[in-house]
């Protein structure tokens, strides 16, 4: 029974629906506000009622349930309240609660070490530098690579954990396991089984897979691989030629080369597929030659193209050769950031000084905390406002191709129609 029912949440891609379902108010695990320490938290749920629920719910014996169970654990759709570091059911009292939707990895946030070292950052400012072995390895670790833009880090932090402070005591407490679990799912501690595969300690398939056969969960390493391939599949479903047929016609089986000249690096007019392409992420539309042209040319309408002009500066640090660093440092801090620059941008006081004191011993991501700040103040404020203008003016310009084929008809049709009456009087007097 377990393999159908886990066989169809894999063919069916149903996850979320299954969580959706579990937290039906009616239907659902049942849940209530539990004590933990001093702190009530709301809507908690125990691990007994939700193997209890999988039972009932797919007709499964009590071990399945709570091998399906743990996999949902594993994923970081539920977490657990006490035990943080074992990814399990515990078929007892124990308290888990429901992700929220933000952290499922279905919505396939980037993780990357930035976002992990300022987590461990205000981990370390709540704890007053008590962190757990492995968060302290990793910490010192992270702060020796990453010491180039450490100032910005702790700023962040420090920020985090200033606006962390004016929510209630529960609502605190609930944020900090969320995150806490999204991290011990996505930054495992040593010896522990990832599911997602990610962190500097990375499991091979093959330990996976025995833990899952140990575990009555066979299914664990099968169902992550397959989770990708249907994002990925689902995502650029009509946008890869090996997923969907080429048009005009696929250059790979043919002779036609039409589909090599329609996406070309910098061609006159894109198409619509490459259009939509660009909607799927900022980092999308730069990596596209022509969809960078289009966005330069409309931060140039908007008066702001020195942020894409800084951001590219950037990128030529980071990437170029060692012997022109520090010229090429210079060079972007005289061009966009010294005062009275003529191409100023607008970045915070601190990022500034934490961006101009490491000029003073340039290296190539001596500028990555400014770059990022601009990044994403393209992609808040520019990226939505294009990629809806180009869609929009693709779809006029399609509709006035069309509005023109109709008159160019209806014109014919009249002028048949005339010579045929002028042609009438001759027949009849012929």
């Amino acid at each position: 029974p377990l393999i159908n029912t886990v066989s169809g949440v894999v063919k069916l891609c149903i996850v979320e629906s299954v969580m959706l379902e579990m937290q039906d108010p009616k239907t659902g695990v049942k849940s209530q506000p539990q004590r933990l320490v001093s702190t009530t938290i709301p809507h908690a749920i125990t691990g007994e009622d939700i193997v209890a629920w999988l039972t009932n719910c797919y007709s499964i014996g009590a071990e399945e349930a709570w091998a399906l169970g743990t996999m949902l654990v594993a994923f970081g759709y539920i977490y657990p309240l006490q035990d943080h570091k074992r990814l399990v059911i515990k078929p007892d009292a124990s308290l888990y609660r429901f992700q929220t939707p933000y952290f499922w990895p279905a919505q396939q946030w980037p993780v990357e070490d930035t976002d992990y070292a300022i987590y461990l950052a205000k981990r370390n400012i709540r704890k007053r530098g008590v962190l757990a072995l492995y968060e302290q390895v990793q910490y010192n670790s992270l702060h020796k690579w990453m010491n180039h833009k450490w100032d910005f880090i702790v700023m962040q932090a420090k920020e985090q954990y200033r606006a962390g402070k004016e929510r209630k005591k529960p609502d605190r407490v609930v944020f900090d396991c969320q995150e806490r679990a999204y991290w011990v799912v996505h930054r495992p501690p040593p010896g522990t089984v990832s599911a997602m595969d990610y962190g500097l300690e990375r499991m091979v398939l093959k330990s996976i897979i025995l833990h899952s056969l140990q575990h009555g969960s066979c299914f664990l390493c099968l169902f992550s691989l397959f989770s990708s391939l249907v994002k990925y599949s689902v995502t650029y479903n009509k946008h890869d030629p090996f997923l969907a047929p080429c048009l005009p016609s696929n250059p790979w089986v043919t002779d036609d080369v039409t589909y090599w000249f329609l996406n070309m690096a910098n061609v006159g007019i894109p198409t619509k597929m490459r259009v939509e392409r660009w909607t799927f992420s900022f980092g999308e539309l730069l990596s596209d030659p022509r969809g960078r042209d289009d966005f330069r040319l409309f931060l140039k309408k908007e008066f702001s193209g020195e942020n894409l002009a800084f951001w590219e500066a950037c990128e030529d640090l980071k990437w170029g050769t060692a012997a022109t660093m520090n010229d090429k440092a210079q060079q972007v801090y005289k061009t966009f950031l010294t005062r009275g620059a003529p191409r100023w941008i607008n970045i915070d006081g601190k990022t500034m000084e934490v961006t101009v004191k490491g000029l003073k011993h340039p290296h190539r991501y001596v500028l990555d905390a400014a770059q990022t700040h601009i990044f994403m103040l393209m992609k808040k404020v520019s990226f939505t406002t294009l990629i809806v203008q180009a869609l929009l003016k693709r779809s006029i310009l399609v509709q006035e191709v069309s509005k023109c084929v109709c008159v160019c008809v209806c014109v014919c049709v009249c002028v048949c129609v005339i010579g045929f009456f002028r042609a009438v009087p001759e027949v009849s007097s012929v």
